[in-house]
């Protein structure tokens, strides 16, 4: 099954979230890495506008360190500003982009996971949609998403959505909100506060930098 018609949504929605933020807004730190706010729409842009000869040449100067090359890539991207990063999401909102290996849901986890990324540290709640969600949880908890989306180790547990009707994983159990559960399966701590159950302890240790 194909999740563009999803993914060109989610785009869109944040376009609109982009027009409405303040300078503070956008400088705000993300839950991803080091980004700001601006500088994960700048990502989210990014397979929406660079080729692969610029990003050819953005892994040559990062001497091949993929994470290095996507961070400055985002960063530079970002730099356009929020106006054409919004242009951008809503122009090419159904561009049908895959990362090699994937199929459409790794996009779509991208932007909803990133989307999480930015409104949550902005206070902007959001009821995400259940048709989008079961899939990402699904996938997040298969072989596939250890290429670049979860770990192993932040796998190793049974999941339950209390907002939808989901479950996954196999193991200690980890029961909370949908967006909470995305969050963790991706590598975010900010969901744990969100969770109960017998396995969230471990869960917790298993977030922690190795």
């Amino acid at each position: 099954m194909e999740y563009f018609e999803q993914i060109a949504a989610e785009r869109r929605g944040l376009a609109d979230l982009a027009e409405r933020l303040t300078p503070e807004q956008l400088a705000t730190p993300s839950l991803c890495g080091n980004w700001t706010v601006q500088q994960v729409l700048g990502h989210l842009s990014v397979p929406l506008t660079a080729t692969l000869p610029q990003f050819a040449l953005a892994m040559l100067r990062a001497r091949g360190d993929f994470d290095t090359a996507n961070d400055r890539i985002a960063r530079t991207v970002a730099e356009r500003g929020p106006d054409e990063l919004a242009r951008i999401l809503r122009t090419k909102a159904d561009h049908r982009f895959t990362p090699p290996g994937h199929n459409s849901l790794a996009p779509l986890t991208d932007v909803l996971v990133h989307g999480l990324d930015l409104r949550r540290p902005l206070g902007i709640a959001r009821e995400l949609p259940a048709a989008a969600v079961r899939p990402v949880l699904d996938f997040l908890v298969t072989p596939r998403a250890l290429r670049g989306f979860s770990r192993r180790r932040w796998q190793e547990f049974g999941y339950a959505a209390t907002d939808l009707e989901w479950t996954g994983g196999a193991g200690p159990a980890v029961r909370g909100p949908a967006e909470s559960l995305l969050l963790v399966l991706t590598g975010r701590p900010d969901g744990l506060a969100d969770l109960d159950g017998d396995g969230v302890a471990e869960l917790a240790r298993a977030l922690q930098p190795s």
